[in-house]
């Protein structure tokens, strides 16, 4: 079976440190330990890749034949103030398969299938459909057993895996419509991270979508702003309403990108220059991950489950 890296070699590459021979720094949030993989050992899960729940198992691997190449010259037009509609591509591009196929994602994204099964069988309860448990459990209805521990839920994490690849388009549509802001980090002792999440969420209001931080290069990153009023438009690819500017970003804007980039990743976080300030850095961040938080609203005789995504301690 291949092992299939969710998040792409050509982006880790960026974070090669001068110090380590082409490796990277990188560290656990789990337990802190330290080590220099090279880029090739790291965010790679054996047939990851492969979903047999499309008609096309490895699709996702054509769709980043068209994404990979694009990568380091869509950075570098990014930086210069030359982007087109290639560049916005291959970055939206790499954006939507973060988000589609990370282990990360895939957790996150269960979350809110799983709530949706529960409600689904405690509303066929409250109608009667479902019969009592046995009485080795208690004689016990659905609903109980699920609020009480003695029933979970499981959703195979390569369902939503699924869903996210057959709705890569419109994700990249979304994303390369809406506003970006490049973000240009020059302050040499304080550089970028990245991990094996790269997309961190930033949420500015609560009523809105959250914003997508991406960090793209130690010293570049985008902010993506979701424009609402595409949710439903159709997709384009041509990217006709895409709009940027860049920004240079003082100290603290750069200390305050970390720190989401440190909250969001999943576990490893990824740095090219082992600064001393770094270590302590990532601990005070580390108990956190980003978790889909939904809400359960009575609606006559069912649930109106909205979910958003925010950063919480990690369980």
């Amino acid at each position: 079976m291949p092992l299939d890296h969710y998040v792409p070699q050509v982006h880790i590459k960026n974070w090669c440190s001068p110090d380590l021979d082409g490796r990277v720094h990188a560290m656990r949030k789990s337990d802190l330990k330290r080590f220099g993989p090279r880029s090739q050992d790291i965010c790679r899960i054996e047939d990851n890749s492969s979903n047999s729940y499309l008609k096309a198992e490895r699709a996702i691997e054509d769709f980043l034949k068209s994404i990979e190449p694009k990568y380091n010259i869509s950075v570098a037009k990014l930086r210069e103030q030359k982007i087109d509609q290639e560049a916005v591509f291959a970055i939206a591009g790499f954006v939507a398969y973060i988000l589609t196929c990370s282990p990360a994602s895939m957790r996150i994204h269960s979350a809110p299938l799983k709530n949706m099964v529960e409600a689904e069988a405690m509303m066929l309860d409250a109608l009667g459909e479902i019969g009592k448990a046995p009485e080795a459990l208690g004689n016990k209805s659905i609903t109980e057993l699920i609020e009480d521990g003695s029933v979970k839920v499981q959703i195979d994490p390569k369902y939503p895996q699924a869903m996210g690849i057959t709705s890569i388009e419109h994700f990249m549509s979304v994303f390369g419509n809406s506003p970006w802001e490049i973000l240009i980090n020059n302050e040499d002792k304080s550089p970028f991270f990245t991990s094996d999440f790269p997309v961190a969420i930033e949420v500015v209001d609560a009523a809105r979508p959250i914003n997508r931080i991406v960090p793209l290069s130690p010293g570049l990153a985008v902010r993506i702003i979701p424009d609402v009023s595409l949710a439903r438009s159709k997709h384009d690819l041509s990217f006709s309403k895409f709009r940027s500017h860049h920004r240079e970003l003082n100290h603290q804007e750069v200390l305050g990108i970390n720190r989401l980039l440190v909250q969001c990743a999943e576990n490893l976080v990824i740095y090219r220059d082992d600064y001393g300030w770094v270590d302590d850095f990532v601990n005070k961040y580390r108990s956190f991950r980003v978790e889909s938080v939904t809400e359960k609203i009575e609606r006559g005789t069912g649930y109106f489950l909205p979910a958003s995504l925010r950063i919480r301690r990690a369980t």
